[in-house]
């Protein structure tokens, strides 16, 4: 009887111990695959974006004239304070005039002379004219007259030149700005003596307001920035006109804006760069010639540009460019894209990537082609992700 209740206990561990195991399969069954991983990720959408592109460059004047005396003479005075802001016809430096006055003077009796010569000979004329009408004095005769009367005349004409001559010498001595702007340092003083046209100038004049900035760009740049023109990739704006803005070379921005005026017609064979001109207002001087800065130039509007963050674009191990992206199933896609340059802290994407894609920028660790992932939106915080 015993024996009986004994196996009869045995029987029951037995059962509860197989229960127990398949209880354990089933939890393990219940259990199933790890969840697919989450990844960040923007959905790419057309945009509008001006371009731009930095340059270096440097400051020129917009006008600049090295004044040189004219003719030659003491300087007398200086008219002039060094650094200061001159105005054209302003007279900067007084030569001693003595001597023109007196050539002027001089050039003023010939003319005297030359008109009291011309009215006899003109009756002289005028009386042979009416004498050889009837044959009283021989066509010789008349002839010297009438010649005598157009030398008297161009006496007159040449004696007019000189007095013009003398009177533009006399004007030269007082030498005055050609252009207005700031006049540098004085290379003389009163006393010295300076001859005409003369090889070293009395002083320079520079224009500031407005002040060019010169920059270059290579060739090959300028030919890819004509063709995106041409093909409709890159529009102007409404003015047509590139805008520039400046910043020094300590990185601070100019205040004021400025345009894009032209580019050579020619490359630079040494250096294969284009040189372009901008212009800049000027009015408070803070731009001076020769200072380095670094110029924005507004090169063109993107009307339906794809931006891709940065960290978004890897390279392969041939170094082409790749983006990781959701596709079909929520299955990760790698492809190939052709980027074009950095827009801040993105690429420009010119191929391989369309609107409405969703561009892998978070848990790149680890990911396979194929593998399926739990896209969410890039940059939303955990709270208010949608389980």
């Amino acid at each position: 009887m015993k024996r009986t209740e004994s196996h009869r206990s045995l029987l029951s561990f037995l059962l509860l111990g197989t229960l127990a195991l398949a209880g354990c399969g089933k939890e393990a069954a219940k259990g199933g695959p790890p969840p697919a991983p989450e990844v960040g990720v923007i959905t790419l959408q057309p945009q509008r974006v001006a371009l731009t592109t930095e340059l270096s460059g440097r400051t020129t004047p917009y006008q600049i004239a090295e004044v040189r005396p004219q003719v030659g003479g003491i300087i007398q005075k200086r008219l002039f304070t060094e650094g200061t802001e001159v105005r054209a016809g302003q007279t900067l430096y007084q030569i001693d005039p003595a001597t023109y006055r007196a050539a002027l003077a001089s050039a003023e009796a010939n003319l005297a002379r030359a008109e009291a010569n011309l009215l006899p000979a003109r009756l002289k004329a005028e009386r042979y004219r009416e004498l050889i009408a009837i044959k009283a004095i021989s066509q010789q005769d008349d002839d010297n007259a009438q010649a005598a009367l157009k030398q008297a005349e161009a006496d007159i004409a040449a004696a007019k030149a000189a007095v013009d001559n003398a009177r533009i010498n006399l004007q030269y001595t007082s030498i005055t700005a050609p252009i207005s702007g700031r006049i540098g340092r004085s290379s003389v003083t009163a006393g010295a003596l300076v001859t005409a046209n003369q090889e070293d100038a009395l002083a320079t004049i520079q224009q500031l307001d407005p002040i060019y900035v010169d920059v270059s760009r290579s060739s090959s740049e300028m030919l890819q920035l004509r063709r995106q023109f041409a093909n409709g990739t890159l529009k102007t704006d409404a003015a047509g006109a590139a805008r520039v803005k400046l910043r020094f070379e300590d990185g601070s921005p100019y205040p004021r804006a400025g345009a894009l005026k032209f580019s050579e017609a020619s490359v630079d064979p040494g250096t294969g760069t284009v040189t372009l001109r901008t212009l800049f207002p000027n009015p408070e001087l803070l731009l001076l010639p020769g200072m380095f800065v670094r110029a924005v130039i507004e090169e063109g509007i993107a009307e339906n540009a794809l931006l891709v963050p940065q960290r978004g674009v890897t390279r392969d191990q041939a170094g082409n460019p790749t983006a990781l992206v959701v596709g079909a199933g929520e299955k990760v896609e790698v492809r190939l894209v052709k980027v074009v340059r950095t827009v801040g802290e993105n690429w420009l994407v010119e191929d391989g990537l369309k609107p409405g894609d969703r561009v892998i920028l978070e848990g790149l660790q680890r990911l396979r082609p194929g593998s399926v992932v739990k896209a969410v939106p890039f940059g939303v915080p955990a709270a208010e992700k949608k389980p």
